[in-house]
């Protein structure tokens, strides 16, 4: 995880690492054997599941029960992805430093912190439905199908998988996309820059608001009316990481139960996470309202395992726990730490003071029942009903259906919280009046629905900006407490330039939109071009050709645009602090460094951006558009050896699902790469890059006629009826 976690978390690393080589000899902890292939495999005669691969690898997924294709979609997934699958598990067990070392050790911590296993031991039997135990349990046989057919592959002792491990899966990673690491981030670093609050009425200031941190995507649906042509289209375009464990991989799944779904899963996953069937479609947008709090715990100067709560000494509840570091071959270091946890929730204790952290989420087990619910949905009712479980912490949802209903749900936990104070401040942790218990009625949370534009988008934004009629959320109608988003983003900010009228939004205007490369003239990014022109320039003449160029551009990250090159890089880090916590040097040397980096390797100002700006997969190396907070998201990793950006996130997998007037559907995907997550020999590692570098689709497949049509490869799986 985090530099700081690493530091704070696990101080004792460093410690174990020296006795280690000092040649102590209990740092001996080979990994034991997995089970033999016949006993691995046995499960999978309970079942049975048809791969049929397309055209394009994209697996479609046959079974007689929705248990059927869980285990399909564990095995062709593991086909295609099978490392980052292992990887999930091993980290969701909290033993990912026994595989990959010291920089594993904080996620490892985290997933203790966090209680993730208590929460399985107390909930899993009494909370988690028998279906929904039989699909976790359904997509741990198809992995240990794949695992008994490829021993040489899968990690030593990490076999058998168990449906507590899907489970668990999901509780530990539906925090994360809030923001709750950014909060331990905080905790956990050489000092805390945030305030008191004070009891109402008094005001403090929040002096470090960079740790409010905002992740992307965006999403847009258009009702018959505004579409021009009677048609209800959906757009999904979650802006993830290109690879890795919260990578898109692609799937349709068919189940004589009901099941006829297809669009975007994580590793690990064993349903459709955003995507659409024949009734209706949903985008998923990062959300990051106010939902973790941080209270300052006073101890016990006489003894530190007591906190002071309503005026007396409580003591707090320990556990120990040990983490196994990978060293080298068979030698791991065995480390302990305590983790105390106060009637608030688990407890940091850093340099600059104690803290217990209360956070939407803690202890919750139904998220995969509620992704499942969604899966089964049929229509608004159906849809909202699974949505009303209220056990997903976060994300916005944009909903469209063949009805012509389209919806904004700004989905979330919302703490029950005391109103009147500060809830983004630290919180005084010796009041029990300030530990909120449950969260507020999912029926009470903002929701925008069928808007008389006919139109609804996010981008991340503030949910009080979701159409451009006169109909959007008021903050006034919503509780403080609710800690609801306010900002904009450049993203935001140009799908309000780009509409704003009545005129019909129709397949290609919508596109148009979507795929936009302009950087508002009101965002962050411009903000920080015209600090640089504000800056005196007089003593270095030599750089007012380079000025004009900023004066001169068009604010668009085209591919083909000559002026684009030096302007984007001179707000980079200043406008992917948001994601990295780095703001990057102020205006002046920012872009002095930007000058010298394209003269140093372009020998020019004014490369195309297309030059610079890269999408990269085996031998494809492409140029592409967009940009970091751009409509047309593209987020690079760092820069390769010849100066270039190489793509990283953004833009992955995108739908543009669109229902006729009488139902008919159609669907339109593409994938940044391909299906073969890690597989370089495979004609889809990269087969898709070049559709997507140039912003076009290909056709997705819903009739099984079709589907065959366009087989490349079918294979039957498990012994089941």
């Amino acid at each position: 995880m985090m530099d700081a976690l690493k530091k704070a978390g696990l101080g004792l690393v460093a410690l174990g690492l020296a006795l280690s080589l000092a040649g102590a000899v209990w740092t001996w902890d080979p990994l034991p054997s997995n089970p033999d292939a016949s006993l691995l495999g046995a499960e999978a005669a309970t079942y049975k599941a048809e791969i049929i691969r397309d055209e394009w690898g994209v697996p479609h997924i046959f079974g007689r029960r929705d248990r059927d294709t869980a285990f399909g979609v564990a095995y062709a997934h593991a086909e295609d992805d099978y490392e980052t699958i292992q990887e999930v598990v091993a980290a969701t067990r909290g033993q990912l430093a026994r595989y990959r070392g010291a920089g594993a050790a904080p996620t490892d911590y985290v997933v203790q912190f966090m209680g993730i296993w208590d929460t399985v031991s107390d909930r899993y039997q009494r909370d988690v439905p028998p279906d929904v135990k039989a699909m976790a349990a359904a997509y741990a046989a198809g992995l240990n199908l794949y695992a008994s057919q490829n021993p040489d592959t899968t990690w030593r002792g990490l076999a058998p998988f168990q449906a507590e491990d899907i489970i668990a899966g999901f509780i530990l990673k539906t925090p994360l996309f809030y923001g709750l690491d950014g909060t331990l981030q905080s905790l956990f670093a050489d000092s805390r820059e945030v305030s008191l609050a004070g009891p109402p009425g008094d005001t403090a200031w929040v002096l470090d608001p960079s740790l409010n941190r905002i992740a992307g995507s965006n999403a847009f649906a258009v009702a018959p009316a505004r579409s021009g042509d009677g048609r209800t289209r959906l757009l999904i375009n979650s802006h993830q990481p290109m690879t890795g464990p919260v990578a898109w991989w692609e799937a349709h799944v068919v189940s004589q139960e009901g099941l006829d779904i297809q669009g975007g899963l994580f590793p690990g996953t064993p349903v459709i996470l955003h995507g659409f069937n024949r009734h209706l479609g949903w985008a998923n947008t990062v959300s990051k309202p106010d939902l973790v709090d941080v209270y300052r715990l006073e101890l016990n100067p006489d003894n530190p395992d007591q906190y002071r709560l309503d005026g007396a000494w409580e003591d707090f509840d320990q556990t120990t726990v040990r983490l196994r570091i990978r060293l080298f071959g068979p030698f791991s270091l065995p480390v302990t730490r305590h983790i105390k946890r106060s009637r608030h929730g688990p407890v940091v204790e850093a340099r600059h003071g104690t803290y217990a952290v209360r956070y939407a989420g803690m202890g919750e087990i139904r998220q995969l029942e509620q992704y499942y619910r969604l899966n089964q949905a049929t229509d608004w009712d159906s849809f909202d009903q699974a949505m009303a479980l209220n056990a997903l912490p976060s994300i916005n949802y944009v909903y469209a259906d063949k009805s012509g209903r389209i919806a904004l749900i700004h989905n979330g936990q919302y703490p029950n919280r005391r109103p009147g104070w500060n809830w983004q401040d630290d919180l005084p942790g010796d009041r029990s009046d300030l530990i909120w218990q449950g969260y507020l009625p999912y029926a009470d949370g903002p929701k925008l629905i069928d808007p008389l534009n006919g139109f609804i988008f996010n981008a991340n934004n503030t949910p009080f900006s979701a159409t451009d009629g006169p109909d959007n959320l008021r903050a006034e109608n919503f509780p403080d407490t609710m800690g609801l988003e306010t900002h904009q983003t450049n993203r935001a900010l140009r799908i309000m330039e780009l509409t704003g009228d009545l005129d019909p939004i129709g397949r290609e205007r919508l596109l148009s939109i979507k795929f936009d490369t302009g950087l508002s003239a009101s965002s962050r990014g411009a903000a920080f071009l015209q600090d640089v022109l504000n800056e005196d320039w007089s003593a270095e003449p030599d750089l007012a050709g380079a000025l004009d160029q900023l004066t001169s551009w068009d604010r668009t990250y085209e591919p083909n645009n000559r002026l684009t090159a030096l302007p984007a890089l001179t707000i980079l880090r200043h406008v992917t602090a948001e994601f990295t916590g780095d703001p990057g040097p102020p205006p002046k040397t920012a872009f002095r460094e930007a000058v010298a980096w394209l003269n140093r390797h372009f020998g020019r100002l004014d490369p195309e951006w297309g030059e610079v700006n890269r999408l990269g997969r085996g031998d494809i190396d492409l140029p592409i558009g967009g940009g970091p907070d751009i409509l047309r998201a593209i987020y690079p990793s760092d820069y390769g050896p010849s100066g270039r950006l190489r793509a990283n996130a953004g833009d992955t997998w995108m739908a543009l699902v669109d229902w006729a007037p009488d139902g008919t559907q159609s669907a339109q995907v593409v994938h940044q790469f391909g299906a073969a997550t890690l597989d370089p020999s495979s004609p889809h590692y990269a087969d898709q890059a070049p559709l997507f570098a140039r912003r076009d689709w290909r056709t997705a497949h819903f009739e099984r006629a079709d589907i065959q049509r366009n087989a490349r490869r079918t294979s039957v799986i498990g012994g089941g009826d």
